[in-house]
């Protein structure tokens, strides 16, 4: 990689991790498809949570990438991506800083969606930016793949749906339990090839906790069960929104097998795009399936 000038606008673009935004991007997608249902879709406030589900994000991202550097855990022998602290692209300062500001646009953005769903968003928004700041800390304990199926799928599926249409039902229940099972792919393979630096660091994942195979299963069992949420959809005579999302786990077949072949080392990193990309099929499959 070219040489990186410090807290440069490439630098911060780096930092912010764009490619994780589709993790952010799909429950609010599905939330949206949802409220489209219900005949209660409206385009403002989708837009505010899109553009909220983006901040926390690249802020958790941030976060992320400070907490790691100031422990310690990003080493020489660090698989994943490089990060922007320990390469010295953004100095801590300037990410401390970073950090405030990004966490100041999502409440901002946050206040912005009160008009739309009230006063009580405040506890949402507030639990979303603790979240953001504990998310690393528990995620050392274990607690990372609970966390991702709560903020990744009940709050923002859930927030998004009740902002525009102010109830709850089973089939924003089933449509957050799916996006959140989907994006925990995502955390699974990053856990199953970091497992041998995440067990010298004192990072105690699933993966960690249980072994590879543990993990391997895990994984595979994620999105199969995510499919089968799909079939709930049935229900509401939305046959495509149970179909479409079949065709996900197709490729999730094919990737489960690469990464069981190729079980350790940087090349991990290929299942981690194809994870991502898998996933963001996912969505977009179930959020035109329920729109059908």
């Amino acid at each position: 990689m070219k040489t990186i000038e410090t807290n440069s606008l490439h630098a911060w673009i780096l930092a912010a991790r764009p490619k994780t935004l589709t993790a952010a991007a799909i429950p609010v997608m599905t939330g949206c498809a949802l409220a489209y249902i219900y005949g209660h879709f409206q385009a403002v406030p989708a837009i505010l949570c899109f553009l909220f589900a983006f901040l926390m994000q690249i802020d958790s991202n941030l976060i992320n990438d400070l907490y790691d550097f100031l422990k310690g855990s990003d080493r020489e022998d660090r698989l994943g991506p490089e990060r922007a602290c320990a390469q010295g692209w953004i100095t801590v300062k300037a990410m401390k800083t970073g950090i405030c500001i990004t966490t100041l646009l999502a409440a901002m953005t946050g206040l912005c969606l009160l008009r739309y769903g009230g006063w009580e968003l405040i506890l949402v928004g507030m639990a979303c930016i603790v979240f953001a700041f504990l998310y690393t800390f528990l995620a050392y304990k274990g607690w990372g793949d609970v966390l991702v199926l709560i903020f990744f799928g009940f709050i923002p599926v859930g927030c998004t749906y009740y902002i525009m249409a102010h109830n709850w039902n089973t089939a924003v229940t089933m449509g957050s339990l799916a996006c959140g099972l989907i994006i925990d792919t995502l955390l699974m393979v990053n856990n199953f090839r970091d497992r041998q630096q995440d067990a010298i660091s004192g990072k105690r994942t699933l993966v960690v906790r249980f072994g590879s195979r543990i993990g391997l299963i895990l994984y595979f069992s994620l999105g199969l069960v995510a499919c089968w949420c799909c079939f709930y959809f049935v229900t509401l005579g939305k046959i495509f929104a149970a179909l479409l999302p079949q065709f996900y786990l197709l490729m999730h077949i094919f990737t489960t097998i690469k990464m069981a072949k190729i079980n350790h080392g940087k090349e991990l990193n290929r299942i981690l795009g194809e994870t991502s990309r898998n996933m963001f099929i996912f969505g977009l499959l179930l959020t035109i399936g329920l729109i059908l």
